[in-house]
Order: structure tokens, then C-alpha cells, then sequence
């Protein structure tokens, strides 16, 4: 009788079982890879044909249910400390249909309105929305009730390739220009959706694009003053330089030049808050003159290209859409996540992939940045705020015109400094100290406004 083991036909069976276990999951496996790299090949299913007259996001959709997912979900409004917008309740009227706005920024800083006094954004500024709302927010302000706002305005809050080529005939830079010298209230009959995929990709290839003419020219303008002469950006920039250009488009400064109200990038001497304001002195440009002491001032819009140029993300080649829109899988696809928010709501994937740190820690070092930028703002705006009030006294009193005229001077000074800074969404974090210079320059502007009030002499 033997011992130990089994029996060899025993012994068979198991090895037999276990290899076609074996098998079977190696075959699995080789399917799966297969599978995947199929996926990788063909990374969507043409299930319509869309082209350059597909403007309605819901059929690109079809196509792209992943990326289509996320552009719907920018209607969500959830708050960070410093950016982002609770939902304020509303009573729907005929004149505003919107049942929820975002928070009035207004209420939250009475020092707003006497900064922008007798400008539409002393009447109505609210915090802002995710991009679903671009296109409403804009048509019901109540920005549009104390002022006629051009159909320039359309250029960054509507989907707007198909009108302007309508527009033109053909013609993108044509129909820009007839839209831009009409009214509002016309070109609002103009569009239907806020920015959509035909704005931002070629549908043939899919490849990111820049179809705003303003920034076209404004970034031509930009590279010719570095020395890059005929600066074409869809022909010249990078993929990663286009992952930040496509966001650039709309999230600038700018002005409206002349009675046609064209619309300007005041690029030309460059992107520095300091290059855009000799700019705009130079051409004698003033965005409206202050209503409670005659200086001829200037607004700022939203400088976020501006600003993030300044930056260490910017120098370390980190684009906009690699925080706002991070990589994401779907099978054994790479795409961007097109729920375009605040990286702080998704610090796992927008932050961690290059800094190895705990998310409380990263998000603890951007709220310190962002905390200290904050007060530094506040220390602006109390400072611009007492100029005005000191020019207004001085007025009363008769004051010689021309330390009023220096002193409305430092008041354009400052005031284009702290609203660079205020409209810049951020909150300092896109370049720190960058802002933080700015915001110290602003207040150096209005001590010096007051010192030539006081008695006549330039600060030091």
C-alpha cells in the first residue's frame, strides 16, 4: 500500500483544472487588453454626424456621452471660502425669469458701489456661475436696465461661431464686427446656447481651437510686441499652449473701442497690469468717469489669462484645463473632465497628480494664500474709499483744480490696480505674488492721492 499523495488520474484532474483556469483568465485578460486597445483606437462612436453647423451641445453628446455628462453638471453651485456662489432664491417675473441667482456681492461689500459709482456694476454684480448659466446671467442683469450694453458682449457668453458666421456671410472676423456694433437686445435674437463644444473643437478631428476673433487679434498683437511677428494662434500654438488659449478666449481683460463698439484685447504693449494701463492712457481710453469725484476711470473685467501668465503654474508649462478640467478615465480612454470648476472640488485629481500631499494640506495652502490676498484687498479697497471721500471734501471746499486733477489721477491709478485683483477670480492664487503687488501698488496710489490733496506734493 502506498503512501502519501494521490492517486496520478487525482493528480490529473487538479493540474488539468487549474490549467484551464489558468487559461481561461490569461484568454480574459487578452480580450480585455484587446477590448481596450480598440477603445483607445476608436475613442467615440459616431453615432450622428455633426459639422460646422452642429451648434445644440445635446448631439455632440451623442457622440460624447462622457464630456456631454460634464458640461451639464456646470449648472452645479457649490461654494469654495472665496469663489463659487450659493443659490439665492428668486420670484420669476416676466422681465427675469430666473427662479435662482447667485449671492449679490454688492450686499456682501457696500465699498463696491462706491468704487464703481455711476457705472452699471454699482446697480447689479453677483458672484459668479459655472458656464450653464453664462448666457442667462448676462441677458437678465439689471446691468442691461441702467445702461445699452452692445452685442460685444455676446463675444465670451454665447455659443457664437454659427452667428457670427451667419452674420458675415461666411465670414467669422465679418460678423463679429456687424455684431459687435449692434444692440444687445438685437444680437441676444442672434444665439441660443452659452459656450458649446463647436466653440472650443473642430468637429471633423476634434482638435481644441480658438474661434474668438478678439483674442486671435489680441494674442497677435501680444506675440508682436515679444518680437513674434504674424502670430496665427490655431497654426502656431501648441496643443498644451491651446488647453490655456481655448479658456483665454473669453477669460480676459478688454475694452470696446469706438462708437462701433469693436472689441479689443489691450495686449499691444503686454499682459502686466501696468503694460495694460499704459496702454489704455495712451490711447486715452476711460471706461466711464466716477460719479461722486469726476476722475476718468477705468474697469477691469476678469483677468484670468492675465494674471494666470504670472504665475508658477504658467512657467512650469501647467495649462488651465489640466486644474479646471483634469484628466479623467472612461474605460481605456484619457479624456478632460468637461465639468469645468474650481480645483479645490476636486483636489484628487486636479492637484495630486503632481503634488504628493494630503488634500487638507493642499487645500490649507491655497485658502492661506488666498486669506492673505483677501485682507490685503480689504486694506486696498478701505484705502481707495477714504481717497474718494478725501477728493470729495476737497471739492466741497474748493480745493485748487489741479491737485484735484492729480489726485483723480492716483485715483484711476489705484482703482485699475484693486479691480484687476477683485475681478480676477482667483483670489490671488493664480499668482500670488503677483496680486500681492498690485495690491500694494494700489494702495501706494491712493496714499499718494491723498498726500498731493493735503499739500500739493508728490508721495515718495
Amino acid at each position: 500500500m502506498r503512501r502519501g499523495g494521490g492517486s496520478p488520474v487525482r493528480t490529473a484532474l487538479i493540474v488539468a483544472v487549474v490549467a484551464a483556469i489558468a487559461a481561461g483568465g490569461i484568454a480574459a485578460l487578452l480580450i480585455n487588453i484587446v477590448q481596450r486597445k480598440q477603445e483607445g483606437k476608436n475613442p467615440f462612436f459616431r453615432v450622428v454626424e455633426i459639422n460646422e453647423n452642429t451648434e445644440d451641445p445635446a448631439i455632440w453628446g451623442k457622440n460624447f456621452p462622457a464630456e456631454y455628462d460634464g458640461y451639464k453638471r456646470t449648472v452645479d453651485m457649490i461654494r469654495t471660502r472665496y469663489g463659487g456662489s450659493e443659490a439665492e432664491p428668486r420670484t420669476p417675473s416676466a422681465a427675469d425669469p430666473r427662479s435662482i441667482v447667485a449671492r449679490s456681492r454688492l450686499e456682501q461689500d457696500p465699498r463696491l458701489k462706491t468704487m464703481w459709482a455711476g457705472y452699471a456694476f454699482a446697480v447689479d454684480f453677483r458672484e459668479e456661475r459655472g458656464h450653464a448659466y453664462m448666457l442667462n446671467d448676462q441677458t437678465f442683469t439689471e446691468r442691461q436696465l441702467v445702461t445699452t450694453q452692445p452685442g460685444t458682449c455676446l463675444h465670451c457668453h454665447a455659443s457664437i461661431v454659427i452667428p457670427y458666421r451667419k452674420l458675415g456671410d461666411g465670414d467669422l472676423k465679418r460678423g463679429f464686427e456687424r455684431m459687435n456694433s449692434m444692440s444687445y437686445a438685437e444680437a441676444r435674437k442672434l444665439v441660443t446656447h452659452p459656450v458649446s463644444c463647436i466653440d472650443c473643437h473642430n468637429p471633423e478631428t476634434m482638435e481644441l481651437r480658438v474661434t474668438r476673433p478678439g483674442f486671435m487679434e489680441g494674442i497677435r498683437a501680444l506675440k508682436a510686441s515679444q518680437g513674434l511677428a504674424n502670430y496665427d494662434v490655431n497654426k502656431d500654438a501648441t496643443r498644451q499652449e491651446m488647453r490655456s488659449y481655448v479658456c483665454g478666449q473669453c477669460h480676459v481683460e478688454y475694452y470696446f473701442k469706438g462708437k462701433e463698439k469693436q472689441l479689443v484685447y489691450p495686449w499691444a504693449k503686454g499682459i502686466k497690469v501696468e503694460e495694460i494701463q499704459a496702454y489704455y492712457d495712451e490711447i486715452q481710453q476711460t471706461d466711464w468717469v466716477h460719479a461722486e469725484t469726476g476722475a476718468p476711470v477705468l474697469k477691469a473685467q476678469h483677468p484670468e489669462f492675465e494674471m494666470w501668465s504670472q504665475g508658477i503654474h504658467a512657467r512650469s508649462g501647467v495649462a488651465c484645463a489640466d486644474c479646471h478640467m483634469p484628466y479623467m478615465r472612461e474605460g481605456a480612454m484619457k479624456i478632460s473632465d468637461h465639468h469645468v470648476r474650481s480645483p479645490l472640488l476636486d483636489i484628487n485629481r486636479a492637484c495630486q497628480t503632481c503634488h504628493k500631499f494630503p488634500e487638507d494640506e493642499l487645500r490649507a495652502r491655497v485658502e492661506a494664500i488666498q486669506d492673505r490676498t483677501y485682507k490685503l484687498r480689504n486694506q486696498a479697497m478701505d484705502a481707495l474709499v477714504d481717497l474718494i471721500e478725501d477728493i470729495q471734501h476737497a471739492q466741497s471746499i474748493g480745493q485748487n483744480e489741479v491737485r484735484l486733477t492729480a489726485a483723480r489721477r492716483y485715483q484711476r491709478l489705484a482703482q485699475f490696480r484693486l479691480d484687476f485683483v477683485e475681478a480676477e477670480n482667483s483670489n490671488g492664487f493664480h499668482a500670488p505674488q503677483e496680486a500681492a503687488r498690485i495690491l500694494g501698488e494700489s494702495i501706494d496710489f491712493t496714499r499718494k492721492g491723498q498726500i498731493v490733496l493735503r499739500d500739493g506734493t508728490k508721495g515718495r
